[in-house]
């Protein structure tokens, strides 16, 4: 029989990644805007330039230095079969989510993802994931079964996130669809950069700073009249 070539390879980890990345994806990501539903009620973002300015400020000072180089971890140790290392990624990812709401997120993302994975006789071995999973972890496992990259992988998780912002921002604003691919044009290259530095920093300079976000997630709970989750 013939062999698998690389070129399938790549295509097919290509194709897996699209698959994990894509809206489509029955997890429920659509249900929550991280915070930005209150940062839209209370006014700190209102119109296209104010939602570049928060996203990219997320960007550089929550995802570049908490979700992508513990995305790194992880995939790392998916690679290497390192069970204690993939609990303790899970654990200080768990920490670092600062209000109810986002810790329920990456729970919940996290549950049902292994659901999915479960239904397609997809998840790791027994002993492997550890119990209630954030979505982070599940996320690197699945792009290091697929055969993505790590870089690959942290790009399709920028991507994702990016991509679920602007739905958000759509939806619950004034924002019409050609703005929003002018934010993706402007912060496209903003993604390398994030994926260039979670890849370079040690972990002592680990860790979110975004005491706005958590402001309003935290006030997010008790707002009146909302759209999403979070």
């Amino acid at each position: 029989m013939p062999t698998e070539s690389p070129a399938l390879g790549d295509d097919l980890a290509l194709l897996g990644l699209l698959q994990l990345v894509s809206p489509a994806l029955p997890i429920g990501a659509f249900a929550w805007s991280q915070g930005l539903e209150s940062a839209f009620e209370l006014g700190w973002v209102s119109d296209e330039a104010s939602l570049g300015e928060w996203l990219a400020g997320v960007l550089d000072d929550g995802l570049a230095h908490c979700d992508l180089p513990a995305l790194a971890g992880l995939y790392t140790a998916w690679e290497h079969g390192d069970a204690e290392a993939i609990a303790e990624w899970d654990v200080w990812l768990a920490a670092n989510r600062e209000t109810a709401e986002l810790a329920a997120e990456d729970s919940r993302l996290g549950a049902s993802l292994a659901r999915l994975l479960g239904s397609l006789e997809r998840l790791p071995d027994s002993g492997m994931l550890p119990p209630d999973a954030g979505y982070v972890t599940l996320f690197a496992w699945t792009a290091r079964m697929r055969g993505v990259t790590q870089r690959q992988a942290l790009l399709g998780f920028a991507w994702a996130w990016l991509e679920n912002q602007l739905a958000v921002a759509c939806k619950a604003l004034p924002l019409g669809h050609t703005a929003a691919q002018r934010l993706v044009e402007r912060l496209r290259p903003a993604l390398v950069v994030a994926v260039d530095l979670a890849l370079e920093l040690d972990d002592d300079e680990l860790g979110p700073a975004l005491p706005g976000l958590a402001m309003a997630s935290a006030l997010h709970e008790t707002q009146y009249s909302r759209l999403f989750r979070s």
